[in-house]
C-alpha cells in the first residue's frame, strides 16, 4: 500500500489524490476478519505502519486518510501526519486543498418504474476543478437483501448503493441526463434538495455497508471512502421519505378494490385470485419498502422467479392463477400510479416471459415425494423458505414416543411442531433423559431456527453441514454462541460469522 501511495507524489490535483487514497482504502472494504473490525485491524494498522515508515509517500497517504478514513483512522492519521511534518518530511503540493470541496447542486436520473436512481452531485474546490459524483441507488436489490433477511435492525427505506464513479465532464454529463429525461418516456431527470440527497445517500450507503457480500459493482470498493466523504459534506437537515404503513385492513381494502375492477373481471377462480393478490400486496409492503402498487419488469420477475418459489406454499390452483393475477394487477396498479403505457406494456411482456420459467422455478414439495401433511405441519404460515431449517430443527415428526415415568406413549405424527407444548415433547424424544436445563437450551435454539431469527443462524448451520459437522454437534455449537452473546444481535452476527469458518474436527 505504501508503494501504491508513491503515486500521490506525482499528482497535482487534490481530486486525483483523493481518488488514489480512496482506492487504497477500498482494497480491504467489504472483507471480514475473525474477532475484529477490518477497518481497525487493517486500516489503523496501516496508519501505524506509515508513521513508522516516515517517507514522503507515507505522509501523503496519512494526509489523505485524515480526510477519507473512518473517524478513528482520520484522528490517528492526522496525529501521525503532524508528527512526520514535525520531523521535516516534505508535504505533497495538494495537501492544503484536499477535502476543501464545496457542494453545488444535486440531481437524479430515474426510471419511471422507480427501480433505480442515478444521483448526481457536483462539487468544486473553491470554484475550480468542478466534478460530479454519480451514485447508483438500487431498490430492487435492496428489496432482495431485505427478503433474504440480510438487514440489521435498522433498515433504510431508500434502497442501497450498488455503484459509484466520478466525472470531470460535468456539463456533458448533465446535458446527457437532461436529453434522456426529455426524449425517453421511461426516464425522468429532476433536481434534488442537497439536504434530502444527503439523507437518502447516507441511508442507502448504510444498507450497503451492513450487508454481507453486498451486490455491488466490482470496482465499488475503490470509491467507497470517496463517496462517504462527499456525502458527508452535503448540507444536513434533510429527511429520508418513510414508507407508508399498510395494516391488515388497508391491505384488504386494496385487494377488494382490485378484485372488483374491470382488470380483474376475467379471473375465473376468484378464491385463487384472492390468495394471489394478497401475496402480491404482501410482497410490495414487506420487500419493496411499502410500495405494493409499484410495478416494473424487474420487480415482477423477482416476485415470480425468486420470492414465490422460495417463500410461499401455493396450491395447484394458485400456481396456475398467479401469473394471470399478476398481469391484471400490473394493468390495474399501473393505471393508478400513472405509469406510462410504454411501461405497462414492458412490464406485461416481462410477466409473460417469466410465466414459463415460473413453472420450472416453483418447486412444490409434493413433487419431491414429501407428504403434504408433513409439509403443512412444518409450514402453517406457508413460508416455503422455512421448510429446510424447520426440518433440521425438528427432524422427528413421526413414530411413537414412550413418555418417561410410565406416562404412556405419544404419536409424534399427531403433534403440532408450531405448538410450544408439542414441540417440547419432540425435543424430549430426541434427548431422552436430558436435564430440563439442557432441553431449555435446545428449545430456545429450535424457536430461533423455526422463526429464522436471525437468518445467519441457519446460514451458519448449512455452512457447518457442508464442511462435515454432524447435526447434533452443530446444534451444540449454535447453543453455545447463543448463550454467550445473549440478546446482543450485533455480537451474535459476528460470532456466527466466525463460527461459519471453523474447520471440522479430525
Amino acid at each position: 500500500m505504501l508503494r501504491h501511495a508513491r503515486e500521490l507524489l506525482a499528482v497535482r490535483s487534490p481530486l486525483d489524490a483523493e481518488l488514489i487514497v480512496s482506492e487504497i482504502l477500498g482494497s480491504w472494504w467489504g472483507h471480514r476478519v475473525a474477532g475484529g473490525d477490518v477497518e481497525q485491524v487493517i486500516g489503523e494498522s496501516l496508519v501505524d505502519h506509515a508513521r513508522h515508515a516516515g517517507t514522503p509517500a507515507a505522509l501523503a497517504l496519512l494526509t489523505g486518510m485524515a480526510y477519507l478514513g473512518t473517524p478513528r483512522q482520520a484522528a490517528k492519521a492526522e496525529r501521525a501526519a503532524l508528527e512526520l511534518m514535525g520531523r521535516g518530511v516534505a508535504r505533497p503540493g495538494w495537501a492544503d486543498r484536499i477535502g476543501m470541496v464545496t457542494p453545488e447542486e444535486c440531481f437524479v436520473s430515474r426510471d419511471v418504474y422507480d427501480d433505480q436512481d442515478s444521483v448526481v452531485c457536483t462539487y468544486t474546490y473553491g470554484g475550480a476543478e468542478r466534478h460530479a459524483l454519480v451514485v447508483l441507488v438500487d431498490r430492487n436489490k435492496a428489496g432482495a437483501v431485505r427478503q433474504h433477511g440480510d438487514l440489521s435492525a435498522r433498515a433504510p427505506s431508500s434502497g442501497m448503493v450498488r455503484d459509484a464513479w466520478v466525472s470531470s465532464q460535468v456539463d456533458k454529463l448533465l446535458d446527457h441526463c437532461r436529453r434522456e429525461g426529455r426524449d425517453n418516456p421511461l426516464m425522468r431527470f429532476e433536481q434534488l434538495d442537497p439536504r434530502d440527497t444527503k439523507a437518502m445517500l447516507r441511508s442507502a450507503l448504510a444498507l450497503t455497508d451492513e450487508t454481507d457480500d453486498p451486490p455491488v459493482n466490482e470496482n465499488f470498493g475503490s470509491y467507497h471512502a470517496f463517496v462517504r466523504a462527499r456525502v458527508g459534506v452535503l448540507p444536513p437537515g434533510g429527511r429520508t421519505p418513510q414508507p407508508p404503513m399498510y395494516g391488515r385492513d388497508r391491505r384488504a381494502t386494496i385487494a377488494a378494490r382490485f378484485l372488483a375492477s374491470s382488470e380483474a373481471e376475467d379471473l375465473s377462480d376468484r378464491s385463487a385470485a384472492s390468495h394471489c393478490v394478497d401475496r402480491i400486496i404482501d410482497y410490495g409492503c414487506a420487500h419493496d419498502f411499502g410500495r405494493p402498487l409499484r410495478v416494473s419488469p424487474i420487480k415482477c420477475e423477482m416476485f415470480l422467479l425468486d420470492w414465490l418459489p422460495r417463500k410461499v406454499l401455493l396450491s395447484a390452483s394458485e400456481q396456475e392463477a398467479v401469473p394471470h393475477v399478476l398481469a391484471a394487477w400490473v394493468r390495474w396498479a399501473g393505471k393508478r400510479t400513472g405509469l406510462p403505457e410504454e411501461g405497462v406494456r414492458a412490464t406485461l411482456d416481462a410477466v409473460w416471459d417469466a410465466t414459463a420459467k415460473f413453472a420450472e422455478a416453483y418447486r412444490d414439495p409434493s413433487a419431491f415425494g414429501l407428504d403434504r401433511d408433513l409439509v403443512d405441519r412444518l409450514l402453517p404460515d406457508g413460508e416455503m423458505e422455512a421448510l429446510p431449517r424447520r426440518a433440521f430443527a425438528l427432524p422427528f415428526l413421526s413414530g411413537t414416543h414412550r413418555r418417561s415415568g410410565g406416562h404412556g406413549s405419544v404419536d409424534l405424527s399427531a403433534l403440532d411442531p408450531a405448538d410450544t407444548a408439542d414441540r417440547r415433547i419432540m425435543l424430549e424424544f430426541e434427548h431422552p433423559g436430558a436435564a430440563e436445563e439442557h432441553l431449555d437450551a435446545h428449545e430456545r435454539l429450535t424457536v430461533r431456527l423455526w422463526n429464522g431469527d436471525p437468518p445467519q443462524l441457519w446460514e451458519t448451520a448449512q455452512a457447518l453441514l457442508d464442511v462435515g459437522f454432524e447435526r447434533h454437534e452443530i446444534l451444540h455449537r449454535l447453543i453455545e454462541v447463543l448463550d454467550r452473546c445473549g440478546h446482543d444481535a450485533r455480537e451474535l452476527r459476528k460470532a456466527l460469522r466466525v463460527l461459519r469458518h471453523e474447520a471440522p474436527p479430525e
